[in-house]
């Protein structure tokens, strides 16, 4: 077997024999005498330390010649957090990859996208995955492909192109070659054991009206604790936009358009769960594994809670917040263009005044859609449409009108994109030339539809005043200067110390 960079067994002996959740993902257990590699929490009894090696990622040990076992299936894992340890540059490039990069274009065109050289980019992967972007790439069509045969009850033909693969022979070759069986045989032995498809078929029928009409797609994606998901609820409820959002107490559905198809999702979580239910209707079973990835940035599913809540209790300010409010994550979006209108509308009005002015565009401006459900009836105006269209008598400030359309019409032109693919920095000079925007919206933006978990928009008064001693205010340069010590997670800290003073303000109304 070849040999990519490996972890230090001693770091993690404790959490591999306790089977910690928490570093579900982290990394990956190669076993020598077995040829296989496992999740950290994988049932089988536990190999003795000697015969194993850990691995930065599965892609890593794949590459090394382990098979993926069949038991604790590591595609079923909350996978390696794209930003935990690594460079910008290796972050967006397995954002990118995770979008399907790599499905059609080149390393040399992936280097090309990040401005970085091709060898300087498989040295950063090799440094940080050990691992090569072909790799990483490969290990995810394989474990998507073989997350849909044993979860759902797709063709093996939808499943091959859903997956990213080119051909049904690469399909099964590449299966064949890492499982020693066909993915006829291993959906085969999955039905004779009463696999997981079976489950989610009973979990269709007790789904809503809509969802059993449409016939969804279900699947289970994981996530490492702690993981405060009702807060992430309460953030996209306060927010949500009508006609197009509906969010419960433990459920968020929506509506989506990918290449002009529409169709819609809902997620459900459970307590005491470390997994979520996703339901999805969309006809383009090609767009799934895209799908599947908003879903995971939109709950920021990736994240490695433990990790980044152990840090910022190292300063004396977050560390009380976070013992309070443990497993905050930054909540995501279905489109950055969406996210910047709602921003562009929030400015200087409460927000609850900007789903107001949200709607309007969206009844006005937003595609038809019959999802079946009451409460999801609109797909959101992509940029083309809002480019040109007519804003007058929505009862939006002129000014804002402007600045959406400039929004709209530099993503039309190729000079702006909202998504990872995007340099934050660069971002956010781009979109401040637009007037209107300035760094608080710009820096909003990055958080949540670049999924850049340093962005902080500084100069926000709730953040100034959580920040500061009682019944003061900090300057936006104090607060930049204070926050220093958070990074890189100082998105998160905003996420804390916005949640720390709701529910300061919650108890002074309560006294």
């Amino acid at each position: 077997m070849n040999s990519p960079v490996l972890l230090n067994p001693d770091e993690y002996e404790a959490a591999r024999q306790a089977r910690d959740p928490r570093f579900d993902g982290r990394f990956f257990v190669g076993v020598l005498t077995t040829g296989i590699y496992c999740r950290p929490v994988c049932p089988v009894r536990i190999p003795k330390k000697e015969n194993v090696q850990l691995y930065k990622s599965a892609a890593a040990a794949a590459a090394a010649g382990f098979r993926p076992c069949l038991r604790c299936r590591p595609e079923s894992s909350p996978g390696t957090p794209a930003w935990s340890g690594s460079s910008w540059k290796v972050s967006r490039a397995l954002q990118l990859i995770d979008q399907g990069f790599l499905d059609e274009g080149s390393v040399e065109d992936l280097a090309t996208q990040l401005e970085v050289g091709p060898r300087q980019l498989s040295r950063l992967f090799q440094q940080h995955l050990g691992a090569s972007p072909i790799d990483v790439a490969q290990t995810r069509r394989l474990h998507f492909a073989k997350k849909l045969i044993d979860e759902t009850n797709m063709s093996l033909a939808e499943i091959c192109f859903a997956a990213g693969f080119g051909s049904l022979r690469r399909f099964n070759a590449v299966f064949r070659q890492t499982y020693q069986r066909s993915p006829k045989q291993l959906r085969e032995a999955r039905q004779a054991r009463g696999g997981a498809a079976e489950s989610n078929n009973q979990q269709i029928k007790n789904a809503s009206p809509a969802q059993d009409r449409a016939k969804p797609i279900v699947l289970t994606l994981s996530f490492r604790p702690p993981f405060d998901w009702q807060s992430l609820l309460a953030f996209l409820a306060y927010r949500a936009i009508p006609g197009v959002e509906l969010v419960s107490a433990d459920s968020y559905a929506r509506t989506i358009e990918l290449d002009g198809v529409v169709g819609d999702f809902e997620v459900r979580f459970t307590p005491d769960s470390r997994t979520v239910q996703v339901y999805i209707n969309f006809p383009e079973s090609r767009q799934l594994y895209h799908i599947i990835d908003r879903i995971r940035a939109i709950l920021d599913l990736r994240a490695d809670s433990a990790l980044i809540d152990q840090t910022l209790t190292g300063d004396p300010l977050l560390r009380p917040m976070v013992k309070q409010f443990p497993g905050l994550r930054v909540p995501g979006c279905w489109s950055g263009f969406e996210v910047a209108v709602r921003a562009v509308l929030g400015q200087q009005v409460t927000v609850k005044a900007a789903s107001t002015l949200v709607a309007r565009i969206v009844e006005r401006h937003g595609q038809p859609y019959d999802s079946g459900r009451e409460g999801l009836s609109h797909v959101f105006p992509n940029p083309a449409t809002l480019a040109s269209a007519d804003l007058d008598g929505l009862g939006i400030v002129v000014q804002r009108c402007q600045a959406i359309q400039a929004i709209a019409s530099m993503i039309e032109s190729g000079e702006l994109r909202i998504d990872c693919s995007s340099d934050s920095e660069n971002f956010r000079e781009t979109i401040c030339r637009v007037k209107g925007i300035g760094e608080w919206t710009a820096h909003y933006i990055a958080m949540r539809a670049l999924n850049d978990p340093n962005a902080f928009p500084h100069s926000d008064l709730i953040l100034r005043r959580a920040a500061a001693a009682e019944g003061e205010t900090l300057s936006a340069r104090q607060l930049l200067t204070r926050a220093e010590a958070w990074q890189p997670w100082r998105a998160y800290t905003v996420i804390l110390l916005w949640r720390h003073y709701q529910a300061t303000q919650r108890d002074v109304k309560k006294r």
